[in-house]
């Protein structure tokens, strides 16, 4: 009897621990009538956080898993794109897990649909930021130590991000890019096929100057430059008979595009002194007037 007694109110404890486990786990606030309330309780929230948590957790196993055998570089891409995924997979794991918590998810997904174009239609460029910085990374259009001219502003690239790309510029100022731009305006990447590029300087002369002392003077200019490729050689363009001068251009490939003005000034020096020790003159701008009586 006695043993009957005790397992009795053992019972009784369990149910009453258990009862009150329950009334605190149903414990919430509650919004509408029938199919279509909604229940957000304490044990709802209880759950979402273990469920986010074992998520993260499967998330941060799933990146170091994809991960370990990249490269540096690769990997930093990789990690900027699994972001934005991580943040997609949040939300379905939370809807999910709502859903089976027996909250009809299409009552939420309905009342928000207003918001979510509200936003949509707010945050449309950047969500253009946002897959051009996708198709930036996968596709490798353009990489860290790429020079770029954009609306006229030439960068050396040294930061590529999910929403922006950011480059500093000749005069040490950094550009910020919004990665739309390389998906719907026309970019000049001067290193996209290989880092030498072909730049050239243009010069006039005077009418009846010796045009084979001129081209063996541009090519000297060129040839004592530092930083000038020997491979694949300079060589000079006659490109035109000027209203006042002969114009001559000497093109040269370099590996350095980003210190270009540099090089060309220099150039200019040289072209300069050549000229003057070999009588060559670069001609002022000329116009004939006719006087009529």
């Amino acid at each position: 009897m006695l043993q009957d007694e005790e397992n009795g109110i053992k019972e009784i404890i369990k149910e009453d621990i258990w009862g009150s486990i329950e009334e605190f786990l149903s414990w919430g606030f509650h919004y509408g009538e029938g199919e279509n309330s909604i229940h957000i309780t304490v044990g709802l929230l209880l759950l979402l956080t273990v469920t986010i948590m074992m998520t993260g957790f499967v998330l941060k196993w799933l990146r170091k898993f994809f991960t370990r055998k990249m490269e540096s570089d690769d990997k930093l891409k990789f990690i900027s794109i699994f972001k934005f995924i991580k943040y997609v997979v949040y939300l379905v794991v939370i809807l999910l897990t709502m859903s089976a918590a027996g909250i009809n998810v299409t009552v939420i997904l309905t009342a928000s649909a207003a918001l979510f174009v509200g936003l949509g239609l707010a945050l449309q460029e950047l969500f253009q930021d946002i897959i051009g910085g996708i198709f930036i990374i996968i596709d490798k259009s353009l990489r860290v130590g790429d020079i770029v001219e954009v609306n006229g502003k030439v960068g050396k690239v040294f930061e590529i991000k999910l929403r922006t790309t950011r480059a500093i510029t000749r005069d040490d100022k950094v550009i910020i890019i919004p990665n739309h731009h390389f998906i719907s305006d026309i970019i000049y990447n001067y290193t996209q096929n290989h880092k030498s590029t072909r730049e050239r300087v243009t010069v006039g002369v005077a009418y009846g100057s010796d045009v084979e002392l001129v081209t063996n003077l541009l090519q000297e200019a060129v040839m004592e430059q530092k930083g000038v490729l020997k491979n694949p050689k300079s060589f000079v363009l006659f490109e035109d008979f000027g209203d006042s001068a002969l114009i001559f251009s000497i093109n040269f490939f370099i590996n350095d595009s980003f210190s270009d003005p540099r090089i060309k000034s220099e150039i200019r020096y040289k072209i300069d002194t050549k000229f003057r020790a070999n009588n060559v003159s670069i001609p002022f701008p000329q116009r004939d007037v006719h006087i009529k009586q």
